[in-house]
């Protein structure tokens, strides 16, 4: 082992073990004892680019050149061939609001041993991928990923998998290219109610200036209200990429792409249209997921009953032609990481 190594590996268990202290100190870890807080030292917690480089992603990053409200932009992309014997196929993963693509691993690692090549994007404003001040719109994101497609050569049918706001856009995709989907996945989508309908909308500077308020605690508290029972250990990555991110220069800019893309979820509703979806259609749900989107800015009383992500799949899904759904006991809403085993079963044989 190289001397880098080491030290990398020191630093990494150092970073662990300041952010355990942290989850101990917010009461996060079951049965522990809250403790005094200790703030960690600022060489510990480095500046993250809003571009998120040097995150670790489980396979090389590649970048793509699109445009966005008519300015030239990066799309980061990995690009994973089979690890077994190919099937011929290739999967298509999209991302969630909230979380980069190295959340994928186990998904891309159980695609990839099954023969499949794996594409991954990061969507323009997220990740890797560059955030320009602009209006962001599902279509445009189907476009760029359209795009990227036809120049990896992939111009046949994908499976196509997304999650959170990521199946907000698999939707949009299937439904503007159903020629390019040979079968569509759904996990714990974001968009199968219109929230418009109980939450007001509101201004971009209200949703920018409101990620420019999330402190350590309070984001460990978003992000565990994702979870049912997932380790508190396992919740921390999350926290420190989002914290460190906030101390980049650029952080202000970063906030801005935040806002925006909520808007874009909550000015685009796609439940209108599922019916439409001509391709066989899984949606993969926890049972416990109760996740609405800016439910923050409504009222409690027209709010208390949205959410319910079950009883969301199950209506979604009597209305398109061929679908069936997975609910998944005792999970919130990232199925893939905290039930992998049902998850990964319900996908295989959905795909296979």
């Amino acid at each position: 082992m190289s001397g880098r190594e080491v030290c990398s590996r020191r630093r990494l268990r150092r970073r662990a073990a300041l952010l355990l202290a942290g989850l101990l100190t917010a009461g996060l870890v079951p049965g522990a004892r809250p403790v005094a807080a200790q703030p960690a030292p600022s060489e510990e917690l480095p500046a993250l680019g809003i571009g998120i480089e040097g995150w670790p992603y489980p396979a090389p990053v590649h970048f793509f050149q699109v445009f966005a409200g008519g300015q030239p932009c990066r799309m980061a992309y990995m690009d994973i061939g089979p690890r077994g014997p190919a099937n011929g196929r290739t999967a298509v993963l999209m991302h969630g609001k909230n979380f980069s693509s190295d959340y994928w691993s186990n998904v891309i690692d159980d695609l990839a041993r099954r023969g499949y090549r794996v594409v991954v994007p990061d969507q323009i404003g997220f990740n890797k991928s560059s955030k320009p001040d602009t209006d962001y719109a599902f279509d445009e994101l189907s476009a760029n990923t359209l795009a990227l497609l036809d120049t990896l050569g992939v111009t046949g049918p994908v499976d196509l998998v997304g999650h959170s706001t990521g199946g907000m856009l698999a939707i949009r995709f299937a439904l503007l290219h159903p020629e390019r989907v040979r079968k569509l996945v759904l996990e714990d989508p974001i968009g199968l109610e219109d929230y418009r309908l109980a939450i007001p909308p509101q201004t971009t500077e209200t949703l920018a200036a409101a990620e420019r308020r999330q402190s350590a605690e309070s984001y460990r508290a978003f992000i565990a209200r994702y979870f049912v029972a997932y380790p508190a250990d396992k919740q921390a990555p999350f926290v420190e990429q989002r914290m460190r991110i906030a101390r980049s220069g650029e952080f202000d800019r970063w906030a801005r792409a935040a806002a925006e893309t909520y808007q874009m979820i909550y000015r685009q509703p796609v439940r209108y249209e599922m019916g439409h979806l001509a391709m066989p259609v899984l949606i993969a749900v926890g049972a416990k997921d109760r996740t609405v989107v800016m439910k923050g800015y409504g009222d409690p009383a027209r709010t208390a009953g949205m959410g319910d992500f079950p009883a969301l799949a199950r209506q979604a899904c009597a209305e398109i032609r061929d679908c069936r759904t997975a609910i998944i006991p005792e999970v919130g809403h990232i199925p893939h990481l905290e039930q992998a085993d049902a998850f990964l079963a319900a996908l295989d044989g959905f795909l296979m």
